[in-house]
């Protein structure tokens, strides 16, 4: 016996040969079977989670609340069975079915038996997937009850511009409403909907593009994503100084502002389509008497053509009024 060992032990260093090329050989031959032996069909008994959808179960949710276990037995390859088994635990399949393959049960509940299992064997395991028989006889499916209703859609958007140009605009969003679907407990709180973040910088020209909608737990949408647009404005600064007077006073009754004038910059399109010196601002009595404060900001009686916008200093005026 320990000639025997002795001679394996030699020839495996017989030439330069050492045990690593012993070790790699074997390796080398076991990946080769376990290839070969995986590449071979079997049977076995194959487990699948299943979720049924549904387009057109009137007043019912698009896909089941629960999923079922699909047990059949199958011809396939050692590689496929192996890959359902790790899959088990996962995400289950989506199968969808029309309204005539979905027997009412009574409410929410929906079932379909194995003829319907058998039509849609393909689906559920796979085209390389042979399904000999299946053991799961009836599967029942909870298609929840939902409402819907019509929401705005709110655009979230971080915005910046190059030094000098500005939009006169909000982000604009087409459609800028969605209808909403979902049980209805789930739809009750929900009052609008909002876009993915919009990321535009540095804009000194207009942009467009598509921004997805944030999702909500158990709502769908009728649309997924909205597109918006904003217009750029290339401006200049011009500063003025203009006289602050009233309207809409009484007979009666005088009005004094104070102070009694402003420095305004307006903002105004490049390049330059009409005279801003002569724009006039005044504070409206009407505005006044609602006012707890009796402070004011004036309001501009007519802006010219193309002024994009303006700042005054100072913003609020005090405003005294007296009988005559």
């Amino acid at each position: 016996m320990k000639k025997l060992l002795y001679r394996l032990l030699y020839s495996l260093k017989h030439d330069g040969r050492d045990w690593t090329v012993f070790s790699l050989s074997l390796l080398l031959a076991f990946s080769i079977w376990l290839i070969h032996n995986l590449s071979l069909n079997y049977s076995d008994f194959l487990t699948i989670r299943m979720v049924a959808e549904c387009d057109n179960l009137e007043g019912h949710m698009v896909s089941s609340s629960n999923s079922c276990e699909v047990v059949a037995r199958c011809r396939t390859s050692g590689y496929n069975i192996i890959k359902s088994k790790i899959a088990l635990n996962r995400t289950p399949v989506r199968i969808r079915f029309d309204v005539q393959s979905l027997a009412h049960r009574s409410g929410e509940m929906y079932y379909i038996t194995r003829t319907q299992l058998n039509e849609a064997a393909h689906l559920i395991y796979g085209e390389k997937v042979n399904v000999e028989y299946f053991l799961s006889d009836t599967l029942f499916f909870r298609f929840p009850y939902e409402t819907s209703k019509r929401v705005p859609v709110f655009p979230v958007a971080s915005i910046d511009f190059e030094p000098q140009y500005m939009t006169t605009d909000n982000l604009e969003i087409e459609p800028d409403s969605v209808t909403i679907y979902g049980e209805p407990y789930h739809l009750a709180n929900v009052d609008r909907v909002f876009t993915e973040t919009i990321k535009l910088q540095h804009l000194k020209s207009g942009a467009a593009g598509v921004s997805r909608l944030e999702k909500i737990k158990g709502v769908r949408f009728s649309e997924s994503e909205v597109h918006y647009s904003i217009d750029v404005f290339r401006y200049v600064e011009i500063p003025s100084e203009v006289y602050i007077y009233t309207a809409n006073v009484p007979k009666d009754k005088e009005m004094m502002v104070y102070p009694s004038k402003a420095e305004v910059v307006f903002k105004c399109v490049f390049p330059l389509v009409s005279d801003v010196s002569q724009t006039s601002f005044y504070i409206d009595y009407n505005d006044y008497i609602a006012s707890r404060s009796r402070k004011c900001i004036p309001k501009p009686a007519d802006l010219p053509e193309g002024v994009l916008g303006y700042e005054m200093i100072p913003e609020i005026f005090e405003c005294v009024l007296t009988e005559k």
